[in-house]
C-alpha cells in the first residue's frame, strides 16, 4: 500500500504518523535516531545517495575501466551496469518486490557481483550467507528474513546446490523462487544468464525508473559472527554503507588505476564494505579468483599486477613458496592489509602492510600511509571516519578504562548499528545506556604523537577466529551434543600459525562409548547441516572439565591446556 507523504518546512519528505527519512520501515528493523540522522545529514558524512547510485556514480565516470577481472573474464564498469539492470528489472519483472529479501549462497563470482548490483537497484535486500553454510544456517536465516529468493551457483561440483535449494523451499515459508548462477538450466530456478538475455535494456530502464529507492533503507543483511546459536542479522543501511565504503576508499586513495586481489568469500562485511565495495565506487578494478589454489591465486596475481591485497594467514601459506622463489612480482603494490603480523608480512612481501581491525556491526579501523611504525606494526590503527566515537570500558560495566589499560571497547558512528534484526532481547544486552555497541572485544588506546590509535587484544565472548571466519563455541556445542558418543562438550580454540586459531572439542563420553574421531564427528555434523570450515579439527577426551574458584565451568582452563598442548607437540615434533 502506498505511504501517504507531506511536505516538511524544510522540504524534506515526512509521513503523516511523523517518521521522516525511513519511507518504508521493516518490522524488526532497528533504524538510526532522527536526530543523529540529521546531524550527520548536516554534517556531510551522510548523503541522500542510495549504494546503486554510488556504483552508477562510477559506471558514468569510468564507462570503459575494468570493474571484474577473473582468469577467463574482463568486465567493464559500462557492461556491468547494464547486465545488472537488466538482472534487476527481469527478477521484478518475474514476480519479485523491492524489500524482498534474497538469500545469497554462492561462491565469488562475476554473478555474485552481478547480482549483488541488481538486488540494490530493483530495492531487493541480499542476505549475505556464505556457499558453505547449510541446512541449520539456510534454514534459520531464511524464515527469520522472510527470504522470498534463494540465489545458488548451480554449477558446484562438489555439492547440489539446486537440490539443496529445491529441499529448503519445502522447509521455508515464503521462499518462492531459486536463482541459478551458471550452468545449464535446472527445472525449478530462474536461470541468471537467460534473464539477462531475454530482457532488453531499454524496458529495464523503464521497470527501474518506476523504483524508487530510499537512502535511508536497508541495503543488505550482514551476518553476525554469532555469539549464541546462528549468526545474528545486521541491517547496514544504504546511505551510512555508501559512507563506510567512501571513508576506506579515501582512507586508502582509492582511483581508477587501482587493482584488488582479494580471495576472501566477497559477501563478508569486510570484504564488501571495506575493498571490492570501495574498490568499484571508485572506478578501479577487482580481481575474482574461481578456487584458492595455489596456482589460481599465483597466476591471477602474475595477469592482474594488484596495486592492493588483501591477505590472510592461509592465503599466505599457499603463495609463500612461490614468493620465496621469485615466481610473484610485487613491485607495483601499494600496499597489503592484513589483521596482524605487519612486520613479519612487510619482510616476507616487500610491501607495506596495514592492520585492519572492524566488526559487521559497524566501525572499520586501519592504520595507513605516513603512520609511524610503532603504529603500523603494535596497533589496528583508528576509525577512518572522524565522526565514530570509541570509548574504552571496563568490561560489565559502562566506566571508562584507565589509560592505556585494556577494556572492551564501545562504538557509536554514522556506521554503526542500532540494533540487530528482530533481536529485541540482545540489543537490550549489547548497548549501553547512551546507545554505544559494545562488541564483546578486549582493546587499549594508545596515543602515538597526540594521536589515539588502538589495539585489538581478543575477545570477551567465546568465538573462535579460524582464518578471519567466526565460529561461534556454543553453536558447535549445541550440535556436537546430538552425537551418541558424547555426554558433554566444550569447544574453544587452540593457536595455530596460519589460521590464527582452530577449533577443539573437549569430550566426556557416554558409558561403554567410543570416541569420535576428527573424521566420524565431521560426517555427523555434515548430516546435521552444519557449515564445514566449523567442524572441530580437535578431539580431546576427558572425564571431568575444569571448574572455576566458584564452580563454574573453566574455558580459560581448557584453552590453556590445549594451548600448552600444542605448544609441546611442535615442540617435539618441529616442521
Amino acid at each position: 500500500m502506498p505511504t501517504a507523504w507531506q511536505e516538511t518546512a524544510s522540504g524534506s519528505r515526512e509521513t503523516a504518523s511523523g517518521q521522516r527519512h525511513v519511507r518504508a520501515p521493516i518490522p524488526g528493523v532497528v533504524y538510526p535516531d532522527q536526530g543523529d540522522l540529521d546531524r550527520y545529514l548536516d554534517g556531510g558524512c551522510l548523503t541522500r545517495e542510495t549504494l546503486s547510485d554510488g556504483f552508477r556514480s562510477a559506471a558514468r565516470r569510468f564507462p570503459d575501466n575494468t570493474a571484474l577481472r577473473g582468469p577467463d573474464f574482463d568486465i567493464s564498469y559500462s557492461e556491468l551496469d547494464t547486465r545488472s539492470s537488466r538482472l534487476a528489472a527481469a527478477l521484478l519483472e518475474a514476480g519479485l518486490e523491492p524489500l524482498d529479501r534474497v538469500v545469497f549462497q554462492l561462491g565469488d563470482s562475476a554473478e555474485l557481483v552481478t547480482g549483488l548490483l541488481a538486488c540494490l537497484k530493483a530495492g531487493l535486500i541480499p542476505i549475505c550467507t556464505l556457499a558453505a553454510h547449510r541446512e541449520s544456517e539456510i534454514g534459520y536465516l531464511a524464515t527469520s528474513a522472510e527470504a522470498k529468493l534463494h540465489f545458488i551457483q548451480g554449477d558446484n561440483p562438489k555439492f547440489d546446490d539446486m537440490a539443496f535449494a529445491l529441499k529448503m523451499q519445502q522447509e521455508v515459508s515464503g521462499l518462492r523462487f531459486i536463482l541459478q548462477a551458471r550452468g545449464e538450466p535446472r527445472r525449478g530456478a530462474l536461470h541468471l544468464p537467460t534473464l539477462i538475455e531475454r530482457m532488453p535494456l531499454e524496458t529495464a530502464e523503464k521497470v527501474l525508473r518506476k523504483v524508487e529507492l530510499d537512502p535511508f533503507q536497508v541495503a543488505v543483511f550482514q551476518l553476525s559472527g554469532g555469539t549464541t546459536g546462528v549468526p545474528k542479522i545486521i541491517p547496514r543501511f544504504n546511505n551510512e554503507y555508501l559512507y563506510n565504503m567512501r571513508s576506506c576508499a579515501e582512507w586508502f586513495s582509492y582511483g581508477p588505476d587501482d587493482v584488488l586481489f582479494m580471495p576472501q568469500p566477497m559477501v563478508h562485511n569486510l570484504n564488501m564494505g571495506c575493498c571490492f565495495g570501495p574498490m568499484l565506487m571508485s572506478g578501479g578494478t577487482v580481481t575474482i579468483a574461481p578456487d584458492l589454489r595455489a596456482e589460481t591465486l599465483i597466476e591471477l596475481i602474475k595477469s592482474t599486477s594488484p596495486t592492493w591485497l588483501m591477505l590472510g594467514g592461509p592465503i599466505v601459506a599457499r603463495l609463500e613458496a612461490a614468493i620465496g622463489a621469485g615466481e610473484i612480482d610485487l613491485s607495483n603494490a601499494r600496499g597489503v592489509f592484513s589483521p596482524n603480523s605487519a612486520s613479519k608480512l612487510r619482510a616476507l612481501l616487500g610491501v607495506e602492510v596495514y592492520h585492519a581491525f572492524g566488526i559487521t556491526e559497524g566501525v572499520v579501523m586501519f592504520t595507513r600511509p605516513g603512520d609511524p611504525q610503532e603504529v603500523l606494526d603494535n596497533t589496528h590503527g583508528r576509525p577512518v571516519s572522524s565522526w565514530d566515537q570509541v570509548r574504552i570500558l571496563k568490561p560489565g560495566t559502562e566506566q571508562p578504562a584507565e589509560p592505556g589499560e585494556i577494556g572492551e571497547p564501545a562504538f557509536k558512528g554514522p556506521y554503526t548499528i542500532r540494533g540487530y534484526y528482530k533481536a529485541e532481547e540482545r540489543n537490550s544486552e549489547t548497548f549501553t545506556s547512551d546507545g554505544y555497541y559494545l562488541s564483546g572485544d578486549l582493546m587499549k588506546e594508545v596515543v602515538v604523537d597526540r594521536v589515539s590509535n588502538f589495539v585489538y587484544c581478543g575477545r570477551l565472548k567465546d568465538i573462535v577466529n579460524r582464518a578471519g571466519e567466526k565460529i561461534n563455541c556454543e553453536e558447535i556445542e549445541m550440535a556436537v551434543i546430538g552425537h551418541p558418543s558424547v555426554a558433554a562438550v566444550v569447544a574453544v580454540p587452540y593457536p595455530d600459525p596460519v589460521y590464527d586459531e582452530r577449533l577443539c572439542v573437549y569430550l566426556i563420553l557416554r558409558e561403554g562409548q567410543d570416541a569420535p574421531s576428527v573424521r566420524d564427528l565431521g560426517a555427523y555434523l555434515q548430516d546435521y547441516g552444519l557449515a564445514k570450515f566449523k567442524w572441530p579439527e580437535r578431539i580431546e577426551i576427558t572425564t571431568e572439565f575444569p571448574l572455576t574458584v566458584s564452580g563454574k565451568l573453566s574455558r580459560a582452563g581448557l584453552r590453556k591446556a590445549i594451548a600448552e598442548k600444542v605448544a609441546e607437540e611442535n615442540q617435539r615434533n618441529p616442521e
